[in-house]
C-alpha cells in the first residue's frame, strides 16, 4: 500500500543516489533546540566523543543561562528541592540530587546515551540549575531535536553533492543560519490536533446541530458483559 514519503518511486525501482554522489566520510551535527521559539544552536563535527560534546554543551548552555532573567534570591532550600523533585517523582530511578541545589532554571531533554549520563556532566548541570530529562529507551523520536535535524538535513543536502565531510558541515551550518532567520516554533498538537478535535465533535454532534456531547464511557457490570458474550459468571 502506498504511503506518504519524500518521493514516489515505481515498484522495483527504488530511489538511488545520483552518479555525482561520492561517499567520502560522514559528519555529525551537535544540536540544541528551543521548541517554544524554534531557535537552533548547532555545530558540525567529524566525530562526537564526550571530549567534544560536553565542552560544546557547557558553552552553549552557559550562554543561554546568561540571557535568562536573573533568578530570585532568598528561596528556601526546601522549596528548591521540592521544585526539582516535581520533575522526577514518577521515575522508577530518580537521580540523586545534591543537598545544595541551585534554583531550577532550565529543563534539558536528552536521549538515553551513555555520554549524556556522565557523572561530571550531570553534576555540572545540577550546579547550574539545569534538570536533565531523558527520553525513554527506543523512543528518541520524542526528542524534538531529532525532528529539526531532519529538516535541516533536507534543506542543506537535497540537490547538493558534497565531496568531503567539511563541505557537509558547511552546508548544514549554513542551513541552520537560514532557519534561525525565520524559525518555526514547535508546539504539541497544533493544527492537526485542532482538526482531530473538530472531527470528533462532528461525530458526536446532536442531529447535525452545533451542539455536541462529551465523551462518556458507560461502565457495564461484569455480569452483563458475561451474559452478552454467552459466558458463565466467575468470581
Amino acid at each position: 500500500m502506498p504511503y506518504l514519503g519524500t518521493s514516489w518511486q515505481p515498484a522495483g525501482e527504488p530511489s538511488r543516489h545520483p552518479h555525482e554522489y561520492i561517499r567520502n566520510g560522514t559528519a555529525k551535527l551537535l544540536t540544541l533546540f528551543h521548541p517554544a521559539s524554534g531557535q537552533v544552536r548547532a555545530k558540525g563535527v567529524l566525530s562526537c566523543p564526550n571530549s567534544i560534546l560536553h565542552p560544546w554543551l557547557k558553552q552553549e548552555l552557559s550562554t543561554i543561562l546568561v540571557a535568562l532573567p536573573a533568578p530570585p534570591q532568598g528561596v528556601e532550600p526546601a522549596s528548591i528541592q521540592s521544585m526539582w523533585m516535581e520533575w522526577f517523582e514518577d521515575l522508577t530511578a530518580p537521580p540523586v540530587l545534591p543537598a545544595n541545589l541551585a534554583l531550577l532554571r532550565m529543563l534539558l531533554v536528552l536521549d538515553n546515551l551513555a555520554g549524556h549520563k556522565t557523572l561530571a556532566f550531570v553534576q555540572w548541570c545540577f550546579t547550574q540549575g539545569i534538570a536533565l530529562l531523558y527520553t525513554p529507551l527506543g523512543e528518541s523520536w520524542l526528542n524534538m531535536a531529532e525532528s529539526i535535524q531532519g529538516i535541516i538535513e533536507q534543506r542543506a543536502l537535497n540537490g547538493q553533492h558534497p565531496a568531503t565531510p567539511e563541505e557537509i558541515i558547511d552546508d548544514l551550518e549554513a542551513a541552520v543560519q537560514g532557519w534561525n532567520k525565520d524559525p518555526t516554533p514547535f508546539v504539541w498538537g497544533g493544527k492537526r490536533a485542532a482538526r482531530r478535535d473538530r472531527a470528533r465533535q462532528r461525530r458526536q454532534a446532536l442531529a447535525g446541530s452545533g451542539a455536541c456531547i462529551r465523551r462518556l464511557r458507560r461502565h457495564i457490570p461484569i455480569t452483563e458483559k458475561l451474559k452478552r458474550n454467552g459466558g458463565e459468571q466467575v468470581k
